[in-house]
């Protein structure tokens, strides 16, 4: 009888799972070491003005994920012939075990939940959603980050009764070690206090435990370095955060200070571009943000920190949970309906879910439209272009789904649907933080928010603009505006570089019989953009024509196009500033200029 081993049986030598399990922690940790040090160029770059650089390496480091990822595959394809076919005893055996082995190698780790969602990643793209189940992956935490803190803590304190207001907050700038000169580092010091003293009352106790308490690390974004902490007074927290920009002569100045929970999430809102923070434990950065901004979820911190696929992971926990605890419909979501996307929502929950279509009403392929999206994903967005959450193979209760969304789903989009028993399975989509689309406020808003909403709206426009982002279709449908009365856009078929764009003039008709002409009596090339008829489309409404003609007129101007068109193409980055610009220190000090003068 033939002895030897049988090399079609599963190998379940007791090394194997832990020796794979190093395996996948080993591409985890090569992905964490390179994003800190895209953060640590970021400071780098900072320092030395390179902002196209700086936006160069928040591109790169989006992708850096999935790239490690596909390495860490490749591995164990490899390595240990995971993933072939007919491997499912194997499999059955091997990823409980696995999976152990992991949890194991992460009890000293300093970034457990983010490895966790590495491990999700590698296994589900090793094996078919229906060939695994939930005992294979991390559905929830299996280390706790509670508590958890890197060997230096996350953050520095300071205590201004001890150590005097000015010393302290001098030294608070000085810990960052940035290499770079102060334009006057002590005028911005008293801008700084000078702010305090008007944000709190009169009379002010500085109780025993008043302490700031500042992150060790800053955070990079676009032009700007941001200084996040809190001030901890009498056991209540006030959350502030301080932008350092830099001058065309390489000076560092203190733009502004800003107080409070509203502030500090603009800066983290969900429209903007990722920061870049170099950070040994990510969590206890997170558990600090929550104390600044209760109301933001873990999801959207993490996403805002660069960290979007642990987004997407704690997303998902969110919206199983919140099913659980709920009982109201998936419905068709309100608004104009689209000619790509089949949009729906959950009314309790705070998102939409946005599928393409099979039967799409432009001549557009899925491969396009998820191109488009990723454009966005890795573009600056401005604060004005929402962020998406993509994903595949999202099952929901059929029971849950109403039945107007469901007959819609079947008949626009068939292929993107599977019907597993009480579960529905939708193959792709994509999901956001759900806005009033601005056509729908904008008939119900009062005279003075829907000046504002128009006046938000340009805006939106001119600062995509800025970011060389062209919307397309500029209709008020593709609009949102969020809670916070910011208008931002989200329909990204028709989205291109304001510098693949050409804008002109609508030449004068010929004869009386052009200007009749239901035809344009000129040519019209693939890239040419009319600006003057946007009013055509735009503006039929009067209660909404004169509060546009007042402030935003130039939009309707090619020479506005033609003039942000040269500047993007000279190299010109211009600023956009995730504050109000009235809050700015420049103005207090023009304010005292004027004042010298007069006096």
């Amino acid at each position: 009888m033939d002895q030897r081993p049988d090399k079609s049986a599963p190998d379940r030598s007791a090394d194997r799972p832990a020796i794979i399990a190093q395996a996948i922690l080993a591409g985890f940790d090569r992905h964490f070491g390179l994003t800190r040090y895209i953060a640590q160029q970021a400071k780098a770059r900072y320092e030395r003005g390179d902002w196209h650089g700086i936006r160069r390496l928040a591109r790169d480091r989006i992708a850096f994920y999935d790239q490690r990822v596909q390495e860490a595959v490749e591995r164990l394809e490899s390595e240990f012939a995971l993933g072939q076919r007919g491997q499912r005893v194997a499999d059955d055996w091997l990823w409980p075990r696995v999976k152990r082995s992991y949890v194991a190698l992460l009890a000293d780790h300093h970034q457990p939940e983010l490895a966790e969602t590495f491990f999700n990643s590698v296994c589900c793209k090793i094996l078919h959603r229906s060939y695994f189940h939930n005992g294979f992956i991390f559905v929830r935490p299996g280390v706790s980050t509670e508590y958890l803190e890197a060997d230096r803590p996350s953050w520095r304190v300071y205590y201004p009764l001890a150590g005097g207001w000015r010393p302290v907050l001098r030294q608070m700038i000085i810990d960052f070690g940035l290499a770079c000169p102060f334009v006057d580092i002590e005028r911005d010091l008293s801008l700084v206090q000078a702010a305090a003293r008007e944000h709190f009352p009169p009379g002010f106790v500085y109780a025993a435990d008043c302490q700031l308490q500042v992150l060790r690390t800053l955070f990079f974004r676009n032009k700007g370095a941001y200084l996040i902490g809190r001030f901890v007074n009498d056991g209540e927290l006030l959350p502030f955060a301080v932008p350092i920009l830099r001058d065309s002569q390489g000076r560092l100045y203190l733009d502004t200070v800003l107080f409070g929970s509203e502030r500090i999430e603009a800066l983290f809102n969900f429209a903007r571009a990722y920061f870049m923070v170099d950070m040994d434990v990510p969590s206890s950065y997170v558990r600090f943000l929550t104390t600044l901004m209760p109301t933001k979820p873990e999801s959207e911190l993490y996403t805002m920190l660069g960290f979007h696929k642990q987004g997407k992971t704690l997303f998902y926990r969110d919206l199983l949970q919140h099913l659980k605890y709920s009982h109201d419909h998936f419905v068709v979501a309100p608004g104009i309906k689209g000619l790509v996307m089949l949009v729906f929502t959950l009314p309790s929950f705070p998102y939409v879910f946005k599928v393409i279509m099979d039967k799409r009403g432009k001549e557009v392929t899925r491969e396009f439209i998820k191109s488009q999206y990723q454009l966005v994903k890795f573009h600056d967005r401005a604060g004005r272009m929402a962020d998406t959450w993509e994903y595949s193979g999202v099952p929901f209760p059929k029971d849950r789904i109403d039945a107007r969304l469901m007959a819609e789903l079947r008949e626009f989009a068939p292929s993107q649907i599977e019907e597993e028993g009480d579960t529905i399975v939708i193959r792709h989509l994509y999901i956001e933080r759900r806005m009033v689309p601005l056509n729908i406020y904008l008939e119900k808003a009062d005279d003075a928010h829907r000046e504002h909403a128009i006046v938000e709206y340009g805006d939106a426009i001119k600062q995509m603009v800025a970011a060389n982002m062209f919307p397309g279709d500029m209709l008020w449908k593709n609009f949102g505006i969020t809670r916070q009365g910011r208008v931002v856009f989200y329909d990204y078929d028709e989205v291109a570089y304001i510098t693949d764009c050409n804008f002109r003039r609508i030449p004068p008709p010929r004869t009386p019989e052009d200007e009749m002409s239901a035809e344009p009596w000129y040519s019209v090339g693939p890239h040419d953009v009319f600006p003057e008829e946007f009013g055509t489309f735009l503006l039929g409404d009067p209660r909404v024509r004169e509060p546009f003609m007042r402030h935003h007129a130039d939009l309707l101007d090619p020479a506005y196009w033609q003039e942000r068109q040269r500047r993007i193409r000279e190299g010109v980055l211009d600023d956009v500033f995730p504050y109000p610009e009235t809050l700015r220190f420049r103005h207090r000090l023009e304010a005292q200029a004027a004042a010298t003068e007069s006096a």
